[in-house]
């Protein structure tokens, strides 16, 4: 049986609106918040809403939120019962996860074993293939050179990926249409994976084309419980990075749900998992889906799940797990509620080629009314950093059904402000009109088929001149309206002005 381990207090490896986010599990259980902050966030509002603050290092990443040494020299030094690692950082790091591990530590996440397995994408396949779960064709293990690279290709079909064995969210990733051109990118992609993961593993995958990309939330205990709270969509993608996430996806039905719920659970099993996770899979053309990866963490697009299963707190049920509780619901308790959408809002400019943009922000106005939701780090006169990640805050929004959610993520967009960067809000104010995406008709390439981004440039084009029209209308009605009050020269001519009532009774008062 496994023991209860009351968590007191918790240090936060993390900064941002994630931070924030753990930071309000925290209060609301009543457990100690410690946050840790670099040079670059002294005045972040997650320093301030902790309850306690220790600084970690120089505004590089690995200077401070990538210091696992520091990180754990401070957990040591405070005492913290455990870390929760938000998001991004060291959180699939199970390095990170066995020095928690090793000084007492409760790290709130999967173990470093189930880590370590899903952070190998190759043993993750192999496990996954002997626990009857689909997955994409390919190789079976890692291409060291560029020959069988091109064997393997060959056999399972142009066009491929390259993909680094160590990679997440869509980093590493290299496309080939032909031999030719695999045997250009195999360098390359093997020198991407090194930089970016430390090892240059690639494998080859097939490519499949007009997919959709859905994942479905796990959450398993350390008593063998697994449940998953249902799919969402990600389709609406950008080089293989999120832009829109919303559940229920418009593809799947309650039968599909719960046969590929089913396939989840059991990948979580296959790995021994605890914690809360995502399995992800791509859907092809067909109805097919395969399994690709199981994101060992918290997703950015948690609260989307939170509010279609009516108000879940997941950050709190990661807690109640790594304190030793069982998960308290079956799988037969949860119920789909409505619809919800998620926009991430990104310190970039879409109308550049996604150039990020960073600096002080002097204002902000963050939309709220019913179904409205809105996790942000953002304040009047805070700054976005050219160090950390371009997310500066995430809408969502909840509707009875994807109509409303969609009408209200709409003018929440309307709504949203933020002076002095540019961001990837007008991207989306025109994919909620766009018609596909009404229609339902998502894939990963969505952007590019359907030419959005054009789109969104004539959307801008035409708001600019109905501004420009509307600001020489007033300009024209202004002028007339002076020509008019100058004409005749006398004051006698003018009408008179009645005289204030409320004066003359003031000095009937006053005895004037």
């Amino acid at each position: 049986m496994t023991k209860i381990n009351k968590i007191s207090s918790i240090l936060i490896a993390n900064r941002g609106e994630i931070a924030l986010r753990v930071i309000r599990a925290c209060k609301e259980l009543g457990i100690k918040s410690i946050s840790i902050y670099s040079d670059e966030d002294t005045r972040s509002v997650h320093v301030k809403r902790s309850d306690e603050a220790y600084y970690i290092g120089k505004a590089p990443a690995l200077e401070s939120y990538l210091n696992m040494n520091k990180i754990i020299e401070v957990a040591n030094t405070v005492g913290v019962d455990a870390i929760h690692p938000g998001y991004g950082f060291l959180s699939e790091n199970e390095g990170f996860a066995e020095m928690c591990e090793r000084n007492g530590i409760i790290f709130i996440g999967p173990t470093s074993e189930a880590m370590e397995i899903t952070g190998d994408k190759m043993k993750c396949k192999a496990i996954m293939k002997k626990a009857r779960v689909p997955t994409v064709p390919g190789s079976d293990g890692v291409v060291d050179n560029v020959e069988k690279a091109a064997d393997i290709a060959h056999n399972a079909g142009y066009p491929v990926l390259l993909k680094s064995a160590y990679g997440g969210g869509g980093r590493g990733i290299r496309f080939a249409n032909d031999e030719k051109q695999l045997k250009q990118e195999f360098e390359m992609a093997s020198a991407e994976s090194k930089a970016a993961f430390g090892k240059a593993a690639l494998f080859v995958e097939k490519y499949l084309q007009r997919i959709r990309h859905i994942e479905f939330q796990l959450i398993r205990d350390a008593y063998k419980n697994s449940r998953h709270l249902f799919e969402r969509e990600c389709s609406v993608q950008r080089r293989h990075q999120k832009l829109i996430e919303m559940s229920p996806s418009p593809v799947i039905d309650q039968k599909t749900r719960e046969k590929v719920g089913e396939i989840a659970v059991r990948a979580a099993a296959a790995v021994n998992y605890l914690n809360a996770g995502t399995a992800e899979f791509l859907r092809d053309q067909e109805g097919n889906f395969y399994f690709i990866e199981i994101n060992s963490r918290l997703q950015v697009e948690h609260p989307v799940t939170e509010l279609v299963t009516g108000g879940i707190d997941l950050v709190k049920l990661q807690i109640s797990i790594a304190q030793g509780e069982e998960i308290s619901f079956s799988q037969q308790d949860l119920k789909m509620h409505g619809c919800a959408i998620e926009c991430r809002i990104n310190a970039e400019d879409p109308f550049y080629d996604f150039t990020p943009s960073v600096g002080p922000v002097p204002n902000c106005n963050i939309p709220y009314g019913p179904g409205i939701r809105v996790d942000t780090y953002l304040y009047p006169s805070c700054n976005v950093s050219a160090y950390y990640d371009s997310l500066v805050a995430k809408l969502i929004a909840w509707g009875r059904d994807f109509e409303e959610a969609r009408i209200r993520t709409k003018n929440a967009l309307d709504e949203f402000t933020i002076e002095g960067i540019n961001t990837t809000i007008p991207l989306y104010k025109t994919i909620m009109d766009e018609q596909n995406f009404i229609n339902g008709d998502l894939s990963t390439d969505y952007l590019d088929r359907f030419n959005i981004l054009d789109k969104m440039r004539e959307n801008a084009r035409e708001e600019s001149q109905r501004v420009s029209s509307a600001a020489i209308a007033a300009i024209l009605l202004q002028s007339e309206f002076i020509k008019k009050s100058m004409t005749g020269s006398s004051m006698a001519s003018k009408p008179r002005l009645e005289k204030s009532k409320w004066k003359k009774i003031g000095r009937e008062f006053n005895g004037i």
